[in-house]
């Protein structure tokens, strides 16, 4: 990426005049219109504002061609695997003040922590024992961590090592920073760099965030520039639905991505679309300004996957079982699993003084979120290898857009699903598991890395780990 002039407002990447025109004009689609939009999106080209706010209000039998259309999008591009990470919270010490967050400053019930690196690499090992390759660390913004603080961190976690477990992934969720913090991170080797805006309008934005730094609408939304200054090349976006209308969420998220396609030659590696649940300490949390139905989160993943094929969608446990079941059909690529979103969480049995940041939906075990996920015909990875081989950034998008990343996705995730089931699973989950892997193995088209393919999970049946394309 070529990083141009770091740019300080928000303008030029958010034209909320121009969402609300699309808005205004937007209409329910007819059958024709409806068969053209979908017609582009299976080309994989992706969808405009317009098309997107007409999507967005497809109803009844409508819903389940756009459903079919966006199942299709994602099994081209990604084919049927489903990449698994978990989050891990360094603490609960924050300086804002979100009203939908239990761990805003003011709230005074909360038992405040920050973990030591000892503590971290107490948790590391516990999500290693569990079988996570990749970790989304989740930094806060706690004034007394600072930059070194946060690599030492990032160093903790690949320096933790229990019997095979290994992280060979560190993504980070933090707050923006300037170019040479990073650049620290970056060289310290994380992964994406993600950074939810929460809500992208702005007086909504205002009202949410009523001091702190996050306050500052204009520094937040330009963390990314400073990112791309800064080295770091894969980039999640993220909206709290719930906060504000979805439909102008979706359209303002569409409007970010394309900016940073256009600006940097990459879109975001990552989009994320967390419904806002109760917490303990956030009132507002209980009772959504902008509810989100389940159906309408359902139409807002799909247009999401045909609007921006390319992306990765993550889902957290936030939503239950059975609504993370149906989302998988719908484009969504990534789940986090196993989860705890409190510090400590996963090593210690969490009190009520040390809520965690949100109640979540999904609390099976990654073992059975494995298993649920071989019973749907989706191959569970644990594959890092596009960090590593260097695919990231624009060359990753250059691999995505046409749908040729499946070629590396399928071969590296069942070698490292090979590893979990030999590693990890449950004699229940390896049975369905290596079953699994013969069904997909036959399904690499190329019959030479189909091969190769085979040969890599003889070698990891017979010991060897962290073979990859």
């Amino acid at each position: 990426m070529v990083s141009p002039s770091i740019p300080t407002t928000a303008e030029h990447i958010i034209n909320e005049a121009r969402i609300f025109q699309v808005l205004e004009q937007a209409h329910a689609p007819d059958d024709g219109e409806l068969d053209e939009i979908l017609a582009k999106a299976l080309e994989l080209k992706g969808l405009d504002l317009a098309q997107a706010a007409v999507l967005l209000q497809a109803r009844g039998e409508q819903t389940a061609r756009v459903f079919a259309a966006a199942k299709e999008v994602k099994e081209t591009i990604y084919g049927k695997r489903m990449v698994l990470f978990a989050p891990l919270y360094t603490t609960n010490m924050c300086v804002n003040d979100c009203l939908y967050c239990n761990f805003r400053c003011s709230n005074t019930e909360l038992k405040r922590k920050r973990l030591t690196l000892e503590e971290i690499a107490a948790e590391t090992a516990a999500l290693e024992r569990q079988g996570h390759k990749r970790i989304l660390l989740v930094l806060g913004e706690d004034p007394r961590t600072s930059i070194a603080d946060m690599v030492a961190q990032v160093d903790t976690v690949y320096a933790t090592r229990v019997d095979n477990g290994e992280i060979r992934r560190v993504n980070v969720n933090a707050a923006p920073m300037d170019p040479d913090k990073f650049r620290a991170l970056k060289e310290a080797g994380i992964g994406t760099y993600q950074c939810f805006q929460e809500t992208y309008h702005r007086a909504t934005y205002a009202t949410m965030h009523p001091r702190g730094p996050k306050a500052d609408f204009d520094y937040r939304i330009t963390a990314f520039d400073r990112a791309v200054a800064g080295g770091v090349d894969d980039l999640g976006v993220g909206a709290l639905f719930g906060l504000y209308d979805p439909r102008f969420e979706v359209l303002a998220m569409l409007m970010h991505a394309d900016y940073l396609d256009r600006t940097y030659g990459a879109g975001p590696h990552t989009i994320s679309f967390p419904r806002l649940e109760p917490a303990p300490g956030a009132p507002l949390a209980n009772d959504p300004p902008y509810k989100l139905s389940d159906e309408d989160l359902k139409m807002v993943v799909a247009t999401l996957r045909l609007a921006v094929p390319y992306t990765g969608i993550i889902m957290s446990t936030r939503e239950t079982p059975q609504m993370r079941d149906e989302l998988i059909h719908l484009g969504v690529s990534q789940l986090s699993a196993g989860s705890s979103t409190s510090p400590g969480g996963y090593v210690e049995d969490e009190d009520p003084a040390e809520a965690p940041q949100f109640l979540t939906g999904d609390h099976r075990t990654l073992d059975r979120v494995v298993r649920s996920l071989c019973a749907s015909d989706f191959m569970p990875s644990f594959c890092t290898g596009c960090y590593r081989r260097g695919r990231t950034g624009h060359d990753f998008m250059d691999l995505a857009k046409p749908g040729l990343i499946q070629k590396f996705c399928s071969a590296n995730g069942l070698i490292t699903f090979k590893e979990f089931l030999l590693d990890y699973a449950s004699p229940e989950t390896r049975a369905v598991g290596e079953a699994l892997i013969v069904r997909h193995l036959e399904r690499i088209p190329d019959e030479k890395m189909r091969a190769w393919t085979r040969e890599q999970l003889a070698k990891t049946e017979a010991g060897e780990r962290d073979l990859y394309a």
